[in-house]
């Protein structure tokens, strides 16, 4: 019998950093897609790291920064009486920052192949910038909006070293899928874990498909326009 606790943990913990991560992503993207200021290469160096920084290390700073005995950390339990970690909120935390840059580089990329005459008309329309971004930017880059809340999802549903790190392996509280097949191989169930690594493994082919079908689509279309 399939437990599937850990499955419901992971796509609840994607399904809640992707909505956090679109939120903030939107206004930091179009911030760094447009901005000529010259810390923009810090910027941008600092949303990347989590891409080339090995899970351990990322997870030993954020364990780290999240503990009780930590200015961050302590404030949350002072005042909160929350811990951050060994627990879901940790987890939502850590993972916001280890899939920061696959939101943002999909939608730096979008807000950068926006045609600039398109935001000059609207302008020219009367229409402010908040009304333009939604209105005219962000439908026409749907690709790249897509592309980003795809990855995202994905990626934080397949990570494994920043949860373990920061969450352990609590069951049904911070035990996610990825968690859960490396727990059945440290045990010897190989069973259960050929079945959760065939699941993972089923999700992150759809997830890709997904996005380079609809890269493809995007492409065609502009062909038949030009």
């Amino acid at each position: 019998m399939i437990n599937f606790t850990p499955f419901i943990l992971s796509f609840k913990l994607s399904f809640i950093v992707t909505l956090i991560l679109l939120f903030i992503g939107i206004p930091f993207a179009y911030f760094l897609a447009n901005t000529k200021s010259k810390i923009k290469p810090f910027l941008e160096t600092i949303v990347s790291l989590p891409i080339v920084l090995p899970p351990s290390v990322l997870g030993f700073y954020l364990l780290i920064t999240l503990s009780p005995n930590s200015l961050i950390g302590g404030f949350f339990y002072k005042y909160f009486n929350m811990k951050l970690v060994f627990s879901f909120e940790g987890l939502v935390i850590a993972s916001v920052i280890y899939s920061f840059p696959f939101m943002i580089q999909p939608l730096q990329a979008g807000f950068e192949s926006i045609d600039k005459k398109l935001i000059e008309a609207s302008y020219l329309c009367g229409k402010g910038k908040f009304i333009t971004l939604f209105k005219v930017i962000l439908p026409n880059m749907k690709n790249s909006l897509l592309t980003a809340i795809i990855i995202t999802f994905a990626h934080t549903v397949g990570e494994f070293g920043v949860v373990l790190m920061v969450g352990g392996s609590i069951p049904g509280k911070t035990e996610v899928a990825s968690v859960a097949i490396y727990d059945y191989v440290e045990i010897m169930d190989y069973k259960s874990a050929h079945i959760y690594s065939a699941i993972m493994l089923l999700l992150s082919f759809i997830v890709l498909f997904i996005v380079y079908f609809i890269n493809e689509k995007n492409k065609r279309r502009l062909h038949d326009i030009y």
